[in-house]
């Protein structure tokens, strides 16, 4: 006695459902149809349903709608879906290119310090190195101008266990600022960059030129520098310089060596 369903039809008129292959680019399928083979290249969202790109080996392109059984893998049938969206991977580096550490938690600053010299120097630091000191407890501070620092020093009373790093722009041999930050002791240290301003520290590739333009001494040199770029004011340019940088790779080598010598400083136990 028959038991089944006598409008099913026979159990050989019933093809099994083909696999379904995620459309990952790159995937060579051939359109059943037509006989056209190619790399998938992308998807299209249209009214009448979801759409594949192929492009074949002379680098043309069409598009086929994804419906059930429309494709060939190897002479296989198969159903074209979507790609599973890859998960996103987060970035094991810190923007200095240390081992970036998950799940931090605020700590107790240490009573060492990092001083810079402006408020730009001190974006950028943070910019680079803030996962950094924040792991390891450090505060930065700006001091507005190296003609600060004997005061600052004073009031601050360097000494054991209570560092203070200093980083300078254009520390350079015979310069001011190298003869202000001689001979202050074994727990201040002092590293700097040869750059007048810290903007010249980012690499001209970062903000889209071949070279930071000569200044005529005794001109502001941010005013001239937005001048000959046409950048606008000093504070356009600064939010082209700040948005240029996002890891140390934007930075020329002598600031990075600079601030990296003084976050080991002021963290030594």
């Amino acid at each position: 006695m028959y038991g089944g369903n006598i409008f099913s039809g026979h159990t050989r008129r019933h093809r099994p459902a083909a696999p379904k292959v995620p459309a990952d680019r790159g995937l060579v399928v051939e359109d059943a149809a037509t006989g056209y083979c190619g790399a998938v290249v992308g998807m299209e969202k249209t009214y009448d349903g979801d759409f594949v790109r192929l492009e074949d080996g002379r680098r043309q392109t069409r598009l086929f709608a994804m419906r059930d059984s429309a494709f060939l893998i190897d002479g296989q049938t198969v159903t074209l879906v979507r790609p599973t969206p890859a998960k996103k991977v987060e970035p094991t580096r810190s923007a200095s290119g240390s081992t970036r550490v998950e799940g931090l938690r605020a700590r107790t600053a240490l009573p060492s310090r990092i001083w810079v010299e402006g408020i730009h120097d001190a974006a950028i630091v943070e910019r680079v190195w803030g996962h950094d000191l924040r792991v390891e407890g450090v505060v930065v501070e700006h001091i507005e101008g190296l003609d600060n620092l004997a005061d600052r020093l004073a009031e601050f009373g360097p000494g054991p266990g209570r560092k203070v790093g200093v980083l300078a722009d254009h520390l350079v041999e015979g310069s001011k600022e190298t003869r202000m930050t001689q001979n202050l002791g074994p727990h201040v240290l002092v590293t700097g960059h040869p750059y007048i301003d810290v903007w010249e520290a980012v690499r001209p590739k970062a903000v889209g030129i071949a070279a930071w333009p000569s200044i005529p001494r005794g001109e502001d040199w941010k005013t001239g520098i937005c001048r000959e770029l046409g950048w606008g004011t000093p504070q356009d340019g600064w939010r082209r310089v700040y948005g240029a940088v996002s890891t140390f790779r934007d930075l020329e080598a002598p600031l990075i060596g600079a601030v990296e010598r003084l976050v080991d400083f002021v963290t030594e136990p």
